[in-house]
């Protein structure tokens, strides 16, 4: 039987966050205590070893060379500790993975992208349900949520996926119907599609046309305008992540050069404990690479 002579890890984390920090306040705050139990836990492993660590100076400390080659074999050794900590954690955990977004992006861009992610992780139990509002985590069992907004929800952390645009666009019929759209100018205000919160005069007066007004129907959801401007009821202001797809397609396509900045964009929501579950990790991944392009 093998008796292992160690002293108390807590004082060997002590001194390994204080020896890469060479500072006895920066390590208190890595390790959530104060500077002094830093310190004090220091000062028990010098005692316990018999050899002195640091060099303690009137501006900080220093590692003795004794030190210096302590903490490197002991930083190697803490780190294969914490990945085979996390490997035993993931392995045990649960691989369920519950996403909440907002139909249009549900629709229009995630559907036909998650049998990717689905066959890179065929261990994990995805569930997927839509609303357009912020979601109760804890009470609906939600891991995490995809959000359009400003990046502010209280009690949520937020991890940017991607910025958008808007601009207009319009069905191939549309734009080659009776009435032709050379120029910014030649749009008509009844054939604008518009959403409750409009953007149009933003766009307009960008284009020029700060005199013009929209007042074609309006949508509550941007995935519904989107399939107007498809079926060709007329020209929407497209958002560049929903519309995306079918741009490619030629579903629909883009009259003008001109595009704005919606001051939005598309957040990874959740709870900050979440971020740290491996299906939520590998999730965020893959959106990640997806969007990139």
């Amino acid at each position: 039987m093998v008796t292992r002579r160690l002293p108390p890890l807590s004082a060997l984390r002590a001194f390994e966050a204080a020896g890469r920090h060479a500072n006895f306040a920066r390590a208190a705050e890595e390790l959530s205590i104060t500077a002094a139990a830093v310190s004090q836990q220091v000062r028990q492993l010098e005692e316990y070893l018999g050899v002195r660590l640091f060099a303690r100076r009137a501006r900080g400390v220093d590692l003795t060379t004794a030190g210096r080659d302590y903490a490197g074999t002991l930083g190697a050794l803490l780190d294969e500790l914490a990945l085979a900590t996390e490997q035993v954690r993931i392995a045990g955990e649960p691989r369920r993975l519950t996403i909440a977004t907002t139909p249009s992006f549900a629709a229009r861009w995630l559907m036909p992208r998650l049998a990717r992610f689905l066959e890179t992780h065929p261990d994990f139990d995805v569930r997927l349900g839509t609303s357009n509002v912020v979601d109760d985590f804890a009470r609906q069992d939600i891991d995490v949520a995809i959000r359009y907004g400003t990046g502010r929800w209280a009690g949520l952390h937020a991890k940017l996926l991607t910025a958008t645009e808007l601009f207009p666009v319009c069905s191939p019929s549309f734009l080659a119907g009776p009435r032709p759209l050379r120029t910014a100018a030649d749009l008509q205000p009844r054939l604008l599609l518009r959403l409750t919160r409009d953007e149009w005069p933003r766009w307009l007066a960008a284009a020029g046309l700060a005199d013009r007004s929209a007042e074609g129907p309006q949508f509550s959801d941007i995935g519904l305008l989107t399939q107007a401007a498809v079926a060709g009821q007329g020209v929407a202001l497209g958002q560049s992540i929903v519309v995306a797809d079918d741009l490619a397609a030629g579903r629909l396509l883009e009259p003008f050069a001109l595009r704005i900045p919606s001051g939005m964009a598309y957040y990874l929501v959740a709870p900050p404990e979440a971020f740290r579950r491996a299906p939520v990790a590998a999730f965020q991944r893959w959106l990640q690479q997806e969007l990139a392009p």
